[in-house]
This record gives structure tokens, sequence and C-alpha cells, in this order.
């Protein structure tokens, strides 16, 4: 199979809905639920989506159906009638919007600290198209870049593309981050995200990346793009007018002395079964890029070990490396989506039992949670208490990373917050710490720089 030809991106929204010829087959009710989720949740798909990806013959079921068209499941059963009977009677957009607006205040927007914990500083100013949460890392979210090829209905970022005032991180100064990171020599890893900097074109893309290769951020050794571009929309790396132009600003990161790694979100081996994906991870390869490829465990998507050990299969031979499995994060549509960690770890060891050493880069599950990524790693029985073996990945402060402790076994605990510590401890090592940090008397030794002075006595003592 060749790949299609003078296929051009255009976006298919909310308000094009019924100009998708494929969704004629639903029934009325079906078509106004849609309309009534997706009048809350962000919704995009586009042609080579809804063309290629989705079996139209297995819907709802069909898991690329469930990534990108909103459910009625993904609203409470209170709200979703309300949105429902608001679609139904053709109510004022304004009335809709104000009910929306409800809902989604309501759904978490910013996980994790986001707002609170992880907007960095430089000369007393908050960068708002940043993130500093871990010391050798930033993300930035260039302007630019804040929408996708298509949104996945599990997003954690959805609140970026719902329109919610105060609650969008993004910047289209990229001298405010140069000066950031020449402050901050701890940073190895700078971040781009969004949204998908890749919607930007080449040009728009090359004014934040040949900043970035200044010889005063060498320490910044590796510059990564978080993408979901090659799911969604891989001819931006084979057809499309500057497709050619794009991989040749890849060329130039590499010869910089920089890793360049495009961290793939792959929900679903049919993501990777097109020629079209297969050609643009070629062409992304042939420039000394990396690929590396994580997503969420999703119920009615991949919660299957089987669809896990296939999909990391096909990454590893397609020259990619398998990276995360991530829990689903506890904002948005989380009650629709989320597994049971306990699940989420029986999934992940059997899909693992099934690959070779070199699709064992992966680690899961994993969640982003507050303090940090906190990997679940096992159950064990100690002193007769039956435990979660946790431990994190990353961190806040970097004396927690590596750090194993241990949670009581619940069988039905999807989130972190909703686990108690074991042995009768009554709280985690790290939460005095966290705590502190949300009250502003203690910040780690790396942050001192941009968040002011703090005693060493209380850096040694946590």
């Amino acid at each position: 199979m060749e790949v299609r030809k003078g296929l051009r991106y255009r976006a298919i929204g909310r308000q094009r809905l019924d100009r998708i010829p494929q969704l004629l087959r639903l029934d009325e009710d079906q078509r106004i639920a849609l309309k009534a989720v997706a009048a809350v949740l962000p919704f995009r798909v586009n042609r080579y989506v809804v063309d290629e990806l989705i079996d139209w013959g297995n819907i709802p079921q069909d898991p690329i159906y469930q990534l990108t068209f909103p459910q009625a499941g993904m609203l409470e059963r209170g709200d979703f009638m309300r949105m429902q009977n608001l679609v139904a009677s053709e109510a004022p957009e304004e009335v809709i919007r104000r009910e929306a607006h409800r809902i989604r205040m309501a759904m978490n927007p910013h996980p994790a600290g986001q707002m609170d914990l992880n907007v960095p500083e430089i000369g007393g100013e908050r960068l708002p198209g940043a993130q500093h949460k871990y010391r050798e890392t930033v993300l930035f979210f260039p302007s630019q870049g804040q929408t996708c090829h298509a949104y996945c209905t599990y997003c954690f970022r959805w609140a970026q593309f719902a329109g919610i005032e105060g609650l969008r991180f993004a910047d289209g100064e990229v001298s405010t981050l140069t000066r950031y990171l020449e402050a901050h020599t701890e940073v190895s890893d700078l971040l781009l995200t969004g949204g998908d900097p890749m919607i930007m074109t080449a040009r728009a893309l090359r004014r934040y990346l040949e900043p970035l290769l200044d010889p005063a951020l060498d320490h910044v050794t590796t510059i990564r793009i978080g993408t979901k571009s090659l799911s969604y929309w891989p001819h931006r790396f084979v057809t499309d007018p500057d497709a050619d132009e794009l991989l040749r600003l890849f060329e130039e990161v590499v010869a910089s002395g920089r890793q360049l790694a495009f961290m793939a979100h792959f929900s679903h081996p049919r993501e990777l079964e097109t020629e079209a994906v297969r050609e643009a991870m070629r062409r992304i390869l042939s420039t000394g890029a990396i690929i590396r490829c994580q997503a969420p465990l999703i119920r009615h998507v991949n919660d299957d070990p089987e669809v896990w050990a296939d999909m990391w299969r096909l990454q590893v031979r397609l020259g990619a490396v398998p990276y995360y499995m991530f829990v689903e994060r506890d904002t948005g549509p989380k009650h629709y989506f989320e597994v049971p960690l306990a699940r989420a770890l029986r999934i992940f060891a059997r899909a693992y039992a099934q690959v070779s050493g070199l699709a064992r880069t992966v680690r899961g599950p994993s969640m982003s949670a507050t303090p940090g990524k906190v990997l679940v790693d096992g159950v064990a029985e100690i002193r007769g208490d039956k435990v979660f073996v946790l431990k994190f990945i990353q961190a806040r402060d970097p004396k927690w990373v590596n750090r194993v402790f241990f949670a009581r076994f619940d069988d039905q605990a999807t989130w972190l917050d909703e686990l108690q510590p074991a042995f009768g401890a009554n709280e985690f090592f790290y939460e005095p710490a966290l705590h502190a940090m949300y009250e502003g008397a203690w910040q780690p030794r790396w942050r001192r720089g941009a968040a002011g002075p703090a005693t060493m006595a209380r850096d040694e003592a946590v």
C-alpha cells in the first residue's frame, strides 16, 4: 500500500460533525449524544483518522473511535442529560457554553500541581508557557503549537483546548525561555509540548529551535518534542508542503551535537500499521533523531496485555523505543477511562513477559502525580501485609528518585491519592516536604535560585 498523495490536512471540529459521512449510520439520538459531550470536552479529528484508522463496522467499540470521538459515559449522568437536552432543543450557544464551563471546572482541569508548583520564575517574572517540575527537565509550550491534528478523548491536557480563561499554558517568546535556561545549568532536557508542536510549520518551529542551539545552552543536551502527529497526521513528515524543510531542521538539531527525541504517543497498534506512519518514522529516524513511545493505559482502548505486547513489538520493529505505560491521570473524564492500579500492573506484567529484551526498555505502570512519577513496581506480602511496592522514577526532590515505599494493597484504587501508607504509617515519606512546598516554606535545593532562600537545615531534615 502506498502513501496517499495530495491529502491536505483539514480539521473536523464540533461544528462540522454532520459532515462526516460515516456518522450517518448512527441514529439521531446517538449523534445528539456525541454533540452534547463534544460541547464540553475538546473534539477534533481529520480525514486520515476517520478514513484510515477507525473500523466503522465496529462502532462504538472500535478503539480508535473511542480514542477520538466523545462518548456519553465520559460525562457524569446528570451533566450528560443536561447537555443532551440543551443540544437537542437547540439552545443558544451562550447557554451551552455556560453549562459546559460549569461541568469542566469540576473535572480537575490542571492536575498534579501544574499551576501551583510547576511554573518557574526569572527575575520575579513567571514564565506562563513553561513548567519546571523536575531538576533536569523544562517543559515549554510554544504558543503556535497549542492545538493538535486530532484530540484524544483521554487527554490530560484537555484544558489547553477548552478555552478556559487562565488555565492555558502558552508563550510565544523564546527569548524568556533561553534566559531562564542560561540561568539554570542543571537543565539538560527541554521538552516542547502542547498541544502538539508538530502542528506548526517548519518555519515557525525553527523560530523556537534555533535559539536553543546557541553555545551558551550547551548544557541542554536533549531536545524532546511531545507529539501525537505520527498517529494522527503522519503526512506531516511525508507529503506536507514543508515536510522536507522540517526534516532538514531536525538534521540541524542533531548536527549541533544534541539528541533530538520524538516522544511519540501511540495508544494502539493500529496507529502503527499504515504505510504513511511507517514512511514518516523512516524519514524521522534518517535525520538522526530517536523516537520514544509512550501512552496511558486506557479502558475501552488498550486495556489488554495483547494490545500492549503487539504495540511494543511493532515499535521495536519500526526502529522506535518503548518508553512509558502511564496510568490515566486524575482529570477530565477519568472515571470513563481509569483502570485500577492492581489490574494495570497485571496488564503490564503480562505484556512485558511476552516481548524480547529490546522492548523491555518500557517502564510502567507510572503515575505522573503531584510529587513525581510513581512506578507501581509490584505487589508483595511483607510481615503478613499485602502491599503495593512503589518507587519514584522522577521526583520534585531528586533525593526521592529510586526510593522504594509501600502502600496498603487496594484492588479498587486508581490513583496515588487513593492509596494509604502501609504498616500503620500516617503518611508517605514525601508528604511533609510536599506540604511545605505548597505553603512556600521549603523548596528542593535545585529550585532555590529561582524560588529564593530557604534553610539548609530544613533541606537536610526532609
